[in-house]
Parts: structure tokens; sequence; C-alpha cells
């Protein structure tokens, strides 16, 4: 699941690996805490797959930091998994319309 986050973050800015999980973070309101070694073991199978690229900028004198974009493949694969995520969604909330989860009714004898 993790891997099209990074994809669809990665898509709007290339980015490190410590600014994406705090992106993921702030962006679901604290929902989303990968730790780091998700992060990157993650960030290494999609480049791997020919889905990101990578290089090292300098930051500071002795500092760099290895920045993450995505490539035509990593978009056109994001694509079709943001499609197969709205179709879930809209399933799931299908399903869910006729359920009141919060007090317990809703459900059908």
């Amino acid at each position: 699941m993790v891997e099209p986050l990074l994809l669809l973050i990665i898509s709007m800015l290339p980015m490190y690996g410590y600014q994406i999980a705090k992106e993921l973070n702030m962006r679901s309101y604290g929902y989303f805490k990968f730790s780091g070694s998700t992060i990157y073991s993650a960030l290494r199978r999609l480049e791997n797959e020919g889905l990101l690229l990578s290089s090292w900028q300098q930051v500071a004198q002795k500092q760099g930091r290895r920045y993450y974009e995505i490539t035509g493949k990593g978009r056109q694969i994001l694509a079709e998994k943001l499609a197969e995520l709205q179709k879930f969604y809209y399933a799931t909330s299908k399903v869910m319309s006729d359920v009141n989860l919060i007090s317990g009714t809703g459900a059908r004898e």
C-alpha cells in the first residue's frame, strides 16, 4: 500500500526520504506514520522497478541527500494504481453507505 502513496507524493515534486515521510504524515493528518525502514525499502523497490530515479544532492558542507523523482513508467503505474484505488473507494463507500459504524445501527436483519 505504501508504494502508490510514495509515487503520488514524489510525482508532485522530487523529494528526499525524510521529507516524503513528513509529507505523507501531514497530508494524511497523522494517519500514515511509516518508519524510515519502510519508506526506504519501498523507495529502493520502486527504483529497482524503474518507477523512480534517485540522485545525491549536496545540501550542506558534508551532508548530502538522496532525492527521488518519478519516471515516465512510474507515472503510468501511478495512474493505474489511482484508478484501482478510486474503484476500491467507490465500492467500499457503497457498502458502507447503509451502515452507521459509530452507533452500531443500520445493520439489516
